[in-house]
């Protein structure tokens, strides 16, 4: 058995990682993409649509991945799952919390799988940094921090779409945080409370350009996720504090794990987006929730609107 997909925007993300994926991924099959361009479907093999609108009339794939800028993912989500076909949307979710919502109560109200691809939940490392917080490696986990700091300014580049607030949601908040927060949800559990600032200090641009996110989660532990576009000084941190002792996951992207008593090598699939196609592939197939569901992301979209707040 194997899952078709349609594919809706062929920027530099599906190029590089998400149609790689799927062309590679043994339960999945490429059966089109929508692109404004017709003809950069062509060396794929499969046909074009300029409009999800008319690709859904005529591709038979069962399974759409959203990758377009943020502005549009609750549209196109939304009329996807309402065609009856399984929707993969990039990160963030939304433009905000109640975007987020309409397009997992879709979800939910239509039947199809709603996943966002938070590939770094799929990281080995974390899932092996899991596995030894919950054996006691650190005794009781109780405070993790995360920071994401480097020089990002795409003014008059192909990515310049994520300095426009009303098209991106907002700054690295939006593009960077997210993916921590998230993480930090998937090891502590359920948001219960959260704070923040994001102000604008260095670049000259209508989002933020630097964001502090502290959480309490349901196991009582607190997380703080710190991102900066106007850092000189490349961060990558993530660092989970515990009773008895420290574990560290520094750089983030990297394989390096260290704890009390060891350190080992555990390195990320050569295309991160992959094992996220795999996963979402074998859990439609299997009648499962994604690693990454509507569900899931929707916590992280609640931290990120209780931060919005403050601005």
């Amino acid at each position: 058995m194997a899952l078709t997909w349609l594919v809706v925007g062929i920027g530099d993300i599906s190029t590089k990682r998400i149609l790689p994926a799927i062309l590679a991924e043994p339960h999945s099959r490429l059966a089109g993409i929508v692109t404004r361009d017709r003809a950069k479907a062509a060396p794929y093999g499969v046909p074009g649509w300029e409009s999800l609108e008319a690709a859904l009339a005529a591709c038979p794939a069962e399974a759409v991945y959203i990758a377009t800028p943020v502005f549009v993912h609750a549209s196109l989500s939304i009329a996807a799952l309402r065609a009856g076909r399984h929707v993969l949307c990039e990160k963030p979710m939304a433009m905000d919390y109640q975007q987020a919502l309409t397009m997992q109560q879709a979800a939910e109200e239509t039947g199809p799988t709603l996943g966002i691809a938070y590939y770094r939940r799929m990281y080995p490392k974390v899932e092996r940094a899991r596995e030894l917080v919950a054996a006691g490696a650190i005794g009781r986990p109780v405070f993790a921090e995360a920071t994401c700091h480097d020089w990002f300014y795409p003014a008059g580049a192909a990515r310049e779409w994520l300095l426009d607030p009303a098209k991106a949601g907002g700054g690295p908040l939006y593009d960077i945080a997210c993916h921590r927060i998230d993480l930090m949800n998937y090891f502590f559990g359920r948001p219960m409370r959260a704070t923040g600032y994001r102000s604008t200090l260095v670049h000259p641009i209508a989002v933020e350009d630097n964001a502090t996110v502290l959480t309490e989660h349901d196991s009582g532990v607190r997380s703080l996720v710190d991102v900066r576009w106007h850092s000189r000084v490349p961060r990558d941190e993530f660092r989970i504090r515990g009773a008895e002792g420290e574990m560290d996951l520094t750089p983030l992207n990297s394989p390096a794990l260290v704890y009390p008593g060891g350190a080992e090598e555990v390195p990320a699939a050569a295309n991160l987006h992959y094992p996220c196609i795999e996963d979402f592939a074998r859990a439609v197939l299997e009648g499962r929730a994604p690693r990454s569901s509507g569900a899931t992301a929707l916590e992280t979209e609640w931290v990120m609107a209780q931060v919005q707040a403050k601005l």
